[in-house]
């Protein structure tokens, strides 16, 4: 039963729980023009582009919820206009290289400016140029094509709880940087692309390495070889026409090959050699009690993230390397004896539907005697603007398979690519090995699903195995925190970083339909149970791995090759200066936490700054706001000359400057 009837251009819709107009418009079939609207994200209202008449009111579709009896109208002349006006004012201060630019024919702002129809601006610049930033090893930020929807700073705020963007300055002045204006490589970015996956524009973009593997396929002394993640077959095709969820697994491995790679795999392979490992591991935890919960250690943001925030639990990791490392550390070692080839020889090449395992490719733990063990990540949309560069026609490709050592997968390998994927196929692995029976049902649905947190339980030769599933570093965090406090008791812990798992990455091709996520997700579980392997202990080829390659599972080459190491990162600011009336020596020192990254910290910062003002203190107290502040987990929230003060309130912090005075 719907909660009502609303009337949008003459036509009746029934309305089911939907947030706003602009929602339930979307979900009918009719486009209402937005930058600023995401479905992961919380209402801005800021574009002013998804303007409405209701009854002959003007407003905004996305802020307006739709009540029983609404009469809407999406298209009059007055609206018109004003979106005119509206986007007139954003491409003012946008940077129009279009042809040149990596968003061109998949950008927001250039779509829509053909279907409102602006044909010339009459609005001069107001802000300033900003340099790109080019210093991260996944992202590239061009301030000159933002156009202030702040998608990019909700994403960071909301879906991950991080907070590395925000607004700097106000009104014509505003733009949107990292934390001091300090570039990306420089604060705490784990890399993990949401700011990149709602950026409407090309303000924020996954690095574009094309080039270089362009150079290692037209070089006759370079082996290439490739592999492509789980999640790329149900998003690839997408960038030619085809519905999100299509399995196109074999099709792709065709492209790979005619676009002149030698070795074409599946990352599906390495993540099946992931679930003998990381399983085995998690079993030999559960039988001595130690080390758990165990977290899986599949995505590179997830691991970042626990190296700079919560590095107290980064033996809590497993010590697996994730899939595309693992085929990495494989490929350098088997490939040049089976090739009769130089290891310097082979470039390998990872397809990826994510920006944070090009930082993974290039960390030192990954490179052995300067060479790396992955040589390039190219993301999904990298590789459809390769196959369209080379006049590749993706309809009519005819499918293909892979090559061998490597080239036999499982569903258990296929179902990585989305939230709750590891989790099922390391319960397909532990199950028979705990049991010492062979399952008869593959499918553990209560692990599969949408939600940010959920959890599970299941009962295995007399153990009873907790489980929770996590997407999203903000509820990373909502976990984090109460392991941390002794409030929760799981054995296995799945974090993936992008809601909905890697269907959802960055580097996916970009999709702003409501169901994408659905429809991908259920490509990847059709592709599961069609398969002919389901289990990852069952792969032919993953035996043979290590029968010829890697000897004994967790033995001493396996360990070597599989296996990586964590260590904790200071965060990039672990001290920033907020307040500075000259030289620090002398004066009484006052740190003030924002570790948290809370508005109890910035009021408490605030303050304190404010007090300092008022008592005319300036000559005598030196005042910082800290990432890192010691104990700062145990509730420290500020610091006067090196006295740690824990919960405390403003009063406290006077009491102990006018003390130290």
């Amino acid at each position: 039963m719907s909660d009502g009837i609303i009337t949008i251009n003459g036509k009746q819709i029934p309305i089911n729980g939907e947030r706003s107009i602009l929602e339930l418009a979307k979900k009918a079939g009719i486009d209402i023009p937005t930058f600023c609207n995401h479905a992961d994200l919380s209402v801005y209202g800021a574009c002013r582009l998804c303007l409405v008449d209701i009854d002959g009111r003007i407003v905004t579709s996305c802020t307006t919820k739709p009540q029983d009896g609404m009469k809407v109208l999406t298209n009059t002349d007055e609206i018109r206009k004003l979106r005119k006006v509206a986007l007139e004012l954003i491409l003012a201060d946008h940077n129009k290289s279009c042809p040149t630019c990596d968003k061109n024919n998949t950008c927001e702002l250039q779509k829509l400016t053909r279907v409102i129809g602006v044909e010339n601006v009459r609005f001069k610049p107001t802000r300033k140029p900003r340099p790109i930033d080019n210093s991260s090893d996944s992202l590239t930020r061009d301030p000159s094509k933002c156009v202030l929807c702040g998608n990019c700073v909700r994403a960071c705020n909301e879906v991950q709880g991080i907070g590395v963007l925000d607004f700097a300055k106000r009104g014509s002045n505003a733009y949107v940087t990292p934390c001091l204006d300090k570039p990306l490589s420089e604060v705490d970015c784990v890399l993990c692309g949401r700011c990149a996956a709602v950026c409407p524009t090309g303000a924020i973009l996954p690095k574009n390495e094309i080039e270089k593997v362009m150079a290692a396929l037209n070089d006759p002394t370079k082996k290439t070889v490739v592999h492509m993640a789980p999640a790329v077959r149900v998003s690839l095709g997408e960038a030619f026409g085809e519905e999100p969820g299509e399995v196109l697994t074999n099709k792709i491995a065709a492209c790979l090959r005619m676009l002149g790679f030698d070795l074409v795999f599946d990352t599906s392979f390495s993540a099946d050699l992931t679930i003998v490992e990381e399983a085995t591991e998690f079993v030999n935890r559960v039988i001595k009690g130690e080390k758990l919960p165990q977290f899986t250690s599949c995505c590179p943001a997830w691991v970042r993230y626990v190296e700079l925030f919560y590095p107290d639990l980064k033996d809590n990791l497993s010590s697996c390397r994730s899939p595309m490392q693992m085929f990495g550390g494989v490929i350098k070692d088997a490939l040049p004896g089976e090739l009769g080839v130089d290891k310097k020889d082979i470039f390998n090449v990872a397809i990826m539907p994510c920006t944070a395992k090009k930082h993974e490719a290039a960390l030192e733990r990954f490179t052995h005697d300067g060479i790396r063990d992955t040589d390039v990540v190219l993301t999904t949309q990298e590789l459809a603007q390769m196959i369209e560069g080379a006049g590749i026609n993706f309809k009519k490709v005819a499918p293909d398979k892979f090559d061998k050592p490597f080239g036999d997968f499982s569903g258990g390998g296929v179902i990585f690519g989305v939230t709750g994927g590891v989790t099922e196929a390391a319960l397909r692995f532990a199950v028979e090995k705990l049991t010492g029976e062979k399952l008869q049902n593959s499918d553990f649905v209560e692990v599969r699903g949408q939600e940010g947190i959920r959890t599970a339980q299941y009962t295995v030769a007399g153990k009873t195995i907790r489980l929770a599933l996590v997407s999203g570093l903000a509820n990373a965090k909502k976990v984090c925190d109460e392991i941390r406090a002794g409030k929760c008791n799981y054995d296995l812990i799945e974090v993936m970083a992008c809601p909905g798992g890697c269907i959802n990455g960055a580097g996916q091709i970009r999709n702003t339909d409501f169901d994408y996520r659905q429809k991908r997700s259920a490509g990847i579980y059709n592709n599961d149970k069609s398969m002919e392997l389901r289990n990852s202990q069952d792969n032919p080829d993953i035996k043979a791995c290590y029968e010829k390659f890697l000897g004994e599972i967790g033995g001493e080459k396996a360990h070597h090759l599989l296996h990586t190491y964590y260590h904790s990162q200071p965060t990039s600011t672990s001290s920033v200066d907020i307040f500075n009336t000259g030289k620090k020596e002398g004066k009484v020192s006052v740190k003030v936490s924002l570790a948290g990254r809370t508005k109890e910290e910035t009021n408490l910062l605030s303050e304190v700054l404010n007090f300092i003002d008022s008592e005319k203190l300036q000559d005598k107290v030196y005042v910082e706001g800290t990432f890192f502040l010691p104990k700062w987990e145990e509730g420290v929230n500020a610091e006067v000359n090196g006295i740690t003060l824990s919960k405390a309130d403003i009063n406290a912090v006077k009491d102990a400057i006018k003390k130290a005075i």
